[in-house]
């Protein structure tokens, strides 16, 4: 009976490790694709921002398009009647004149549009928020300090602690940022990147 039992404890303990490595492994998992589904959301609601803006800015620009159209329109069909018969004796040359003296209003109209049409300024995303913050640190910072700075120095957006601390751990399962354990407590500091990276990063900056 002993065998048996030691047999039993001793299937018992490889059962539970195995389990408890599937479960740490699973719960990695959770945490890695919460990170990037609050990237994607955090882009998501960047875009659909830049979208609206673009809406209503084409809207406007079309509004005005219309009301030049309808306003060239009505001085034209005014001026037929007030014409005099005699007018009818005007030369060609005349006529020209006028088109080109109506054409630098047009002109000017259509260099101001580009100028109105100039997109927004895309905002930055919740992991390139706390990659930089990270970067500018020179000791570790914890996921409630990191969320507190960045709330700090954005109150225009709603960033909540929950979704920091799952886009951090994201970065760490991506080698992106470094995560140190001291005591209960947990510290992360942007991890150390090539200069081949930088450069390649910096580029686009300078161009």
């Amino acid at each position: 009976m002993s065998e048996v039992e030691s047999a039993t404890t001793e299937l018992k303990t490889q059962y539970a490790a195995q389990v408890a490595a599937d479960l740490e492994r699973n719960t990695k998992e959770q945490e890695r694709i919460g990170a990037e589904v609050a990237a994607l959301q955090e882009q998501l609601s960047a875009l659909q921002h830049d979208q609206s803006l673009l809406v209503n800015l084409q809207r406007t620009l079309g509004a005005e398009s219309l009301e030049a159209g309808s306003s060239e329109g009505e001085g034209v069909t005014a001026a037929k009647p007030s014409l005099p018969r005699q007018a009818s004796t005007e030369t060609k040359s005349g006529r020209r004149k006028k088109a080109t003296a109506a054409k630098p209003k047009k002109a000017a109209a259509k260099t101001a549009e580009p100028k109105a049409s100039a997109p927004a300024a895309k905002l930055p995303t919740l992991v390139e928020l706390i990659h930089n913050h990270l970067g500018r640190q020179s000791e570790p910072r914890s996921s409630a300090e990191i969320s507190t700075a960045l709330a700090q120095a954005h109150p225009d957006r709603d960033i909540k602690p929950k979704v920091v601390r799952t886009t951090v751990e994201g970065l760490v399962a991506k080698g992106h940022v470094q995560r140190t354990k001291q005591g209960s407590s947990v510290f992360y500091t942007a991890a150390e990147t090539p200069a081949a990276d930088n450069s390649a990063e910096q580029e686009p900056v300078t161009a």
